[in-house]
Parts: C-alpha cells; structure tokens; sequence
C-alpha cells in the first residue's frame, strides 16, 4: 500500500498535476493540504473519474484537506481538533481507509514570530498531541500525515542560517514535535534517511528549485502496529520541477 502526502498549494491551480501524478503513480490514499477552496467547488467529480473517493474539509482562500482512495470511499471520523471551539481553520481531517486510520493535516505556518501567529501554532500542536494520544490509545494501524510546517532537524534543511529565525525551526516548534514523536510515532522517512539531505519543499522564490534549496517539512508518522508493517519512504521529487507544479513534492510510504 502506497500513501502519499501532498501540500497541493491551491487544487484547482494543481489539479493537472494531481490528476497526472494519480495517474503515473497510483497510490492507494493521497492526503492531500492546502487545497484553498470552499468545500462547493472541490473538484470531486475530476477526482472520481481518476478513480478515488475523497473527503475533504475546505476553506475559502487558504488551508483545507482531503483524503483520498483509490477505489474506495474513506470513511470519515473527525474533522477539526478540539480545544479551541473559535478555531474555523481547516487543518485536520481523519479518515479510515481499509482498516488504516489516516489523517491528513496542515499544521500552521507560524509566522511572524514571536507573535500570535507562533503562540496559535505552538496551541495547535498541543491539541494534535492529545488527538494522536487517543489515537495510540486505539491500539491500530494509524499514519498522521502532512505538512507539519517544522524542520525538525538541522540536516533536514539546506541551510540552518537561512532559517534560523523562522517558525519552522524555532526549539519551541522543534520541541512539540519531538514530544509527538515520543508518544511511540516513527517519522517514516527519517528511518530510510537518518542523517538528512532529503527535501520536500521548496520555495518558487530565489530559484529555490533550480539551487535544490529545500527543507523536509512533510512527513509521515507511523503508529506502532502501522510501523511494523513499514516497508518503504521516500520523496517523488521529480515531481516539483514540472510545469506549473506545487512548491512541495509528493513524500510517501509503502506499508506492507
């Protein structure tokens, strides 16, 4: 089984490249971030001709997620993280694909920080800590999948000056996620890339691609049962240097 990550950047500027990529690739469940339309105008039907069911939780302008499959309805469990009831943003999106409980995510940017920005990034990390928790709990095969938005180490970025004063890679942002990861999730591609140098996104500006100036900022984390059946991580790169593509390549894991 293939699952794919993938910060879209706007679905209906990309939907060339997704319904391309679906097609050459075939994963079995895309998670798909940033889809930026109101739930009315995803393109559902484009999707279904690929052959996917989807759910998705949509958002006018900006955020929003979806979970698609390949053959198959995902059956819907949450959306939303609790504890903030005020929080409209469309970032979370838990599903259930053939026994796999997968979650699609698009966790906040956090700049400028410090300001309300970072506080409101450093909260939502708290909130999908307690989810994951519950999740755990369940005792199932389980993927939190997404752009996390942290660089969580140095080598996972091509210059730690460059980014040394952004949300991305503050200790605090840092510090959440290696508190997620120490609930029991395996960072998938980290295991088959252990000492960096693997990215997934990078920038339109300062010919980020063309320098291969990137960071690894969308990841894959593995519940204990879903780890164990881990077989393979890796990054489509190719993918981002095609016309008119996302500024984040596919990154995915093959579960036996």
């Amino acid at each position: 089984m293939k699952l794919v990550t993938y910060n879209v950047n706007g679905i209906k500027a990309r939907l060339p490249r997704l319904l391309e990529y679906l097609a050459e690739q075939q994963p079995d469940i895309v998670c798909l971030q940033e889809l930026k339309c109101e739930d009315a105008n995803f393109p559902a039907a484009e999707i279904e001709a690929a052959g996917y069911g989807a759910v998705w939780h949509g958002q006018k302008g900006f955020n929003g997620v979806a979970v698609l499959a390949k053959g198959a309805a995902p059956v819907e469990r949450t959306r939303g993280l609790a504890g903030e009831p005020e929080d409209a943003h469309s970032r979370y999106l838990e599903c259930e694909v053939g026994g796999l409980v997968v979650a699609s995510l698009y966790l906040p940017n956090g700049n400028p920080q410090p300001g309300p920005k970072f506080d409101y990034k450093l909260r939502w990390m708290e909130r999908l800590a307690d989810r994951a928790r519950a999740l755990l709990a369940e005792e199932r095969p389980a993927v939190l999948a997404g752009d996390f938005n942290v660089i969580a180490h140095d080598d996972d970025s091509f210059s730690v000056r460059a980014m040394a004063d952004d949300a991305l890679m503050q200790p605090a942002s840092r510090q959440a996620y290696r508190r997620l990861l120490a609930q029991g999730w395996t960072d998938a591609l980290r295991t088959r890339a252990p000492s960096g140098g693997v990215w997934t996104f990078w920038d339109y500006q300062a010919g980020a691609w063309q320098r291969d100036a990137g960071f690894r900022i969308d990841h894959l984390l593995l519940s204990p049962q879903a780890a164990d059946r881990l077989a393979d991580a890796g990054v489509d790169k190719a993918y981002r240097g095609r016309e008119k593509a996302s500024d984040h390549a596919p990154t995915w894991v093959t579960l036996r």
